[in-house]
């Protein structure tokens, strides 16, 4: 899906797989496929992504290997106690809007408006373009999902509303650069 990439930042895959084996034990495919269609595919996991995250909560304590590995080789995980109060941590605190990794749209937006050569509102416009098929793609997904799914429906209705905010954004940022456009002097305008 085309706008995974702007909001996986959106869930911690970390605490995600904490609450995938917070019913019982799991092996690294398993959570991989249950974590994806929690998420209503919009945040697929490489599978090496998934054992690197195991690895690192096995050696946090978080998580042990659950006995030996069956006849396919599969390692089943389980939940400890310091992963458990880990995941109920997670759940109780709310997420900081300052806490999420940096946005580099607005980065971008910011480079384009003071870097030479540039047009800012056709970084806007490009931006633009691409948010709205992006939104058109998670209404035609949303569609086909059933109300009773309700975790897919929540994470579909969170990158619909973000994109929406995105384009709200792009927006106002056009605006501003159309009233900027406005009120440079003509020395400036002579000079670019």
């Amino acid at each position: 899906m085309d706008t995974a990439y702007a909001y996986s930042v959106l869930m911690s895959i970390k605490h995600g797989l904490l609450a995938l084996l917070a019913p019982g034990p799991k092996y690294g495919y398993q959570l991989k496929a249950e974590f994806e269609a929690a998420t209503g595919s919009a945040w697929p996991l490489n599978i090496g992504q998934v054992y690197s995250t195991l690895q690192r909560l096995e050696k946090g304590g978080q998580i042990e290997a659950d006995g030996v590995p069956d006849d396919d080789g599969r390692v089943v995980y389980a939940l400890t106690p310091s992963g458990r109060a880990e995941l109920a941590d997670w759940f109780g605190s709310p997420i900081a809007q300052e806490s999420r990794p940096r946005d580099e749209l607005a980065i971008k937006l910011a480079m384009a408006v003071s870097t030479p050569g540039v047009e800012a509102r056709e970084v806007v416009q490009a931006q633009r373009s691409q948010a709205m098929s992006s939104l058109q793609s998670l209404t035609r997904l949303k569609v086909t999902v059933p109300e009773e799914d309700l975790a897919r429906v929540m994470v579909i209705d969170s990158l619909i509303f973000a994109v929406e905010a995105e384009v709200s954004w792009l927006d106002r940022c056009e605006a501003r650069l159309r009233k900027a456009r406005t009120t440079q002097t003509p020395e400036k305008e002579a000079v670019q």
